[in-house]
């Protein structure tokens, strides 16, 4: 995939392990980092929503490892992701995407994408990303917001 990969047990092999007792949901991705200093390192984020309509005037991108989130909770979030375009994300060819509360995304390195953008109140995730001396964070702002994002209530009552 273009922008990572999709992280959906359903979409993974499932292995029977531990005398049949658990499913291993095997290998949903793999993680990269390049720097020698790198270690790969487990967080969790807690994100809180940032009020409606989303305005979209800055992303990120993390040049030297992959980055993957995975909900704690069954709440659906957004993805919000662009293609490069010389140092700076392609805004005409910004996608967004719903993922549901039981899926989670790997950001492949350099990947264009939005800070968490959750619809809940609060929302926890499970992260994988890596950790060094290095700079590992680009972030560019736009001179005003390149889209907005209506939620409807009506859709996050059911």
């Amino acid at each position: 995939m273009e922008f990572g990969s999709v992280l959906d047990r359903n979409l993974t092999k499932k292995i029977a392990i531990n005398q049949s007792t658990t499913t291993r949901f095997h290998k949903m991705a793999s993680v990269n980092a390049f720097p020698s200093d790198a270690e790969i390192i487990l967080s969790i984020f807690s994100g809180t929503n940032r009020g409606y309509p989303f305005e979209i005037n800055m992303m990120e991108r993390h040049p030297l490892g992959t980055q993957a989130f995975f909900p704690l909770s069954e709440e659906p979030w957004l993805v919000v992701v662009a293609p490069d375009a010389g140092d700076k994300p392609d805004e005409k060819r910004l996608q967004c995407f719903l993922a549901a509360g039981d899926q989670g995304v790997q950001y492949n390195c350099n990947v264009w994408h939005h800070p968490l953008l959750i619809l809940a109140n609060k929302q926890d995730f499970f992260i994988v990303d890596c950790d060094t001396n290095s700079n590992n964070l680009n972030e560019y702002f736009f001179d005003e917001p390149i889209a907005q994002i209506d939620v409807d209530p009506n859709y996050l009552a059911n």
